[in-house]
């Protein structure tokens, strides 16, 4: 018997992977890069220095409002109060400086909410179908989202991946993403996106090799690839991460970013003895991170200025 220790601990969501995966939804093609019996971990010949930037975001949710409409039913609404914020470091050579960054303060609920004025900032109504805790959750990460997208889009690199480099987004892309050097970097995986014919070179990739290019097609159509990093320990699935980029990029440009991410995300990995999401959670985005959350304020200041807020409204 051979035990195993997994530095990610079950309350920061396991990196997962293994063959008990269930299948990922929509249609697989593992042709892209090479025939899917040519399959075999692959390594960039040429490493680039060129800047890597990187995207990412943080909420937080500051109290739950209550409000009881004037009907005859007296019917009760909640709304999240939660605050937002998401920002860009750029990587050159040993140098990281934060870019950007933007703080957003929400009212996320049912429509009829009005913005909330405190003094730690203006809460801004943004609506949901419904105020059960899954719609008002996904409304929360939508708005998240699309704030990191904005961001995405202000970095305008000025020559794409030809010349400037790499563009980071800390999760999955989207349909909406039209960036043409950006990719998006998966952590934690939860379905099994590969036939079983090729899905074992994962496990056999040594870090900084990926797995050839294959094509994803479910709500939007991407390239995607998997990728080890370094200083993951002795699990099969210790430092596999999940690269995906815009299919409108093609091919050939796809394979310049797969090449790119294994050149430079390595690199950048975290050690299990500085962070216990290492190696995925790589140290640029661990420090915006950091940033970002002070950013976000005190929040015992935060929820008792929501407070007060809400019984000098209720009063008026």
């Amino acid at each position: 018997m051979k035990l195993v220790v997994d530095s990610w601990a079950p309350e920061l969501g396991g990196a997962g992977g293994g063959d008990d995966l269930p299948a990922g939804p929509g249609d697989v093609d593992p042709n892209v890069e090479v025939p899917a019996a040519d399959w075999a971990p692959r390594r960039p010949a040429v490493v680039s220095d060129r800047p890597v930037g990187f995207v990412d975001g943080v909420r937080r949710v500051e109290g739950v409002l209550w409000r009881a409409d004037d009907t005859p039913d007296g019917a009760v609404r909640q709304a999240a109060a939660v605050s937002i914020a998401a920002g860009a470091v750029c990587c050159t050579g040993d140098k990281a400086t934060i870019t950007t960054t933007e703080v957003q303060r929400l009212l996320v609920g049912p429509a009829g909410f009005q913005a909330l004025q405190t003094r730690a900032g203006r809460f801004e109504p943004r609506a949901v179908a419904d105020d059960d805790p899954a719609a008002l959750q996904r409304g929360m990460q939508e708005r998240l989202r699309r704030l990191e997208r904005r961001l995405l889009d202000q970095l305008a690199w000025p020559d794409g991946v030809g010349e400037v480099g790499l563009l980071v987004l800390d999760g999955p892309l989207d349909g909406s993403v039209e960036v043409p050097h950006a990719v998006g970097y998966v952590k934690t995986h939860h379905v099994a996106y590969l036939p079983e014919e090729v899905r074992h070179v994962i496990t056999a990739l040594r870090p900084g090799e990926r797995t050839p290019l294959f094509l994803a097609q479910s709500s939007w159509t991407r390239f995607s690839w998997y990728l080890r990093l370094p200083y993951g320990g002795d699990h099969p699935w210790a430092g596999i991460v999940r690269c995906e980029a815009s299919a409108d990029v093609g091919p050939a440009d796809a394979t310049r970013l797969a090449d790119l991410a294994a050149g430079q995300l390595p690199r950048f990995a975290s050690r299990p003895h500085k962070d216990r999401r290492a190696p995925q959670n790589l140290y640029p985005i661990a420090g915006l991170e950091r940033h970002l959350k002070r950013l976000l304020g005190d929040g015992n200041h935060v929820l008792r200025a929501l407070r007060d807020a809400a019984r000098q409204q209720t009063v008026a």
